[in-house]
């Protein structure tokens, strides 16, 4: 099966942003793959706004996130692989989803017959 995490992630994000809230990721910025300003973060973790009006090309895929934000008052391109992606929440409530290390993405075990003879 493919992983949930992207399906996940892009349904919470609509359902907050139909609901007129503003959608923020948590980061790891320090995982693998992630380029996004580790200036701005604290303990290795960086909140995103992810909002239509914060960010530009705003693009929720099957492996990255990827948007363009302003840092500080510069634009600057970020990428976040999935599985850095730590969580998604509104921030008006923190209602939303906090994700764990693999989260569904790993295969299921073998199915084996749960059968008995019951006398």
């Amino acid at each position: 099966m493919t992983p949930s995490r992207p399906y996940l992630l892009r349904a919470l994000h609509e359902w907050i942003v139909d609901n007129g809230l503003t959608p923020h990721l948590l980061i790891n910025v320090m995982g693998e793959g992630v380029v996004a300003p580790e200036e701005f973060a604290e303990g290795g973790r960086l909140i995103l706004n992810i909002s239509p009006n914060a960010v530009g090309s705003l693009a929720l895929g099957d492996e990255f996130v990827e948007l363009s934000a302003r840092f500080g008052g510069v634009s600057r391109q970020v990428t976040v692989p999935l599985s850095e992606v730590l969580a998604i929440y509104a921030r008006e409530n923190g209602r939303g989803m906090v994700f764990t290390e693999e989260d569904g993405d790993l295969e299921p075990p073998p199915n084996r017959p749960g059968l008995r003879v019951v006398k």
